[in-house]
Formats: C-alpha cells, structure tokens, sequence
C-alpha cells in the first residue's frame, strides 16, 4: 500500500552533438548541460552510458551525453527542466540536439526557429504535466 506519494518522475535527456565533435567537446558539453539542470530544484541528475559504436562502423558518429534527471518536487519544476534545456542549446554553438525522454514519449529540440520551438515544448509539457510529481 502506498501513502499517496507518487513516484519520481524521470527525464532522459540526450544531447547530440554536431558530427565530427570530438569526445572532449562532447564531454565538455554534456559536463554543462549538467552543471545547468543540477541548478534546478530536481533530485538528481546521473549520467547515462550511451551505446559504443558499432564494431567496423565508418563515417561520422554523431557524439552523445546522456542524463537522467529525477523530479519529486511539486509545481513547475517539470516546465523548467524543459525550458532550461531549451535555453541551454540555444546558446551552444556545439550541441546539435537534445532530446528528452518521458515514459516512451520523446521531444527532439534542435536549431528550429524560436517558434517552432515553443510550440513543440509547450505540447510537450502538456501531455506530461499531469505525470509530474
């Protein structure tokens, strides 16, 4: 039997990285979009390995630091973490994407216009706004 506490909500979030970035921008990248999301009032922040490459695979490897962010907390957490992403690769000239990952569902934030943008991240947030803590 619970107590009427929900279970966190948990987020992945996975930057891409434009193909060539060697693996110290990635790193680099991946160790700011981090340092950005433990500002929040969200529980924890902890990478995620991603996949190796493929043994004999050729060409560009797009690179990719991946997060898991937990929230328990009440209110417009959920909405920031989102923003605060937004924000992030808006101002990256390294970081191709992000996507973030909700219970299966996922939103992939890239150089869309401003517009484009919001109007994606705010039918995001809605879908998941009830599932947030």
């Amino acid at each position: 039997m619970t107590d009427g506490a929900r279970d966190p909500l948990e987020i992945l979030v996975a930057l891409k990285t434009e193909p060539g970035a060697d693996e110290e921008e990635t790193e680099r990248l991946g160790h700011q979009l981090r340092a950005q999301l433990l500002e929040l009032d969200v529980d924890g922040v902890a990478a995620v390995p991603d996949g190796a490459a493929p043994a004999g695979a050729k060409g560009d490897v797009v690179s990719v630091a991946q997060w898991l962010v937990t929230l328990s907390a009440t209110g417009g957490v959920f909405a920031t973490v989102i923003a605060t992403v937004r924000d992030w690769l808006s101002r990256r000239s390294g970081a191709q994407s992000i996507k973030v990952t909700i219970a299966g569902d996922s939103l992939e934030l890239d150089r869309a216009t401003a517009a484009e943008r919001s109007e994606l991240i705010e039918a995001f947030v809605r879908r998941h706004e009830g599932a947030a803590p």
